[in-house]
């Protein structure tokens, strides 16, 4: 499946005013277009892809800022692209996301994996924005 490139109009404040760049995973559609759709209106540079194995090669590809999964996909999961990503740069900045995170095993498995952030679908967009901006150092 092709990766979706999106730029925002209003760049997010950095060192350079370049707008950060995310990856954003996720197999639902819906959810993989809304929730870029409203992390551009925040000023990121969103990058979509709609498998692990899709996100992994836009990962070598583009080499976002951030990289944010869903947890929960069929093939391959958040918890695997993470382990990937950081095989492959050790300091990737990795939010894992799931409809289903009030389960205390993904909460737990993640933090022991070392995702830089955990977050619940459907929760404010400013919280994700605002989390983003802590893991970014902005």
């Amino acid at each position: 499946m092709p990766v979706a490139t999106k730029t925002s109009a209003e760049p997010s404040i950095d060192d350079g005013g370049a707008p950060a760049s995310l990856l954003l995973i996720d197999d639902d559609p819906m959810m993989l277009e809304s929730l870029a759709m409203a992390l551009e209106d925040h000023g990121f540079r969103v990058l979509t892809a709609a498998s692990g194995p899709a996100g992994l090669r836009a990962f070598r590809e583009q080499r976002p800022d951030a990289v944010l999964t869903d947890i929960v996909m069929p093939g391959q999961d958040g918890f695997e692209i993470m382990r990937q990503v950081r095989r492959e740069q050790p300091d990737a900045k990795v939010v894992l996301i799931s409809g289903q995170l009030d389960r205390w095993d993904y909460r737990d498995l993640a933090e022991k994996l070392g995702a830089d952030a955990t977050f619940a679908k459907g929760r404010d967009i400013r919280s994700l924005v605002e989390t983003l901006n802590r893991i970014l150092g902005r």
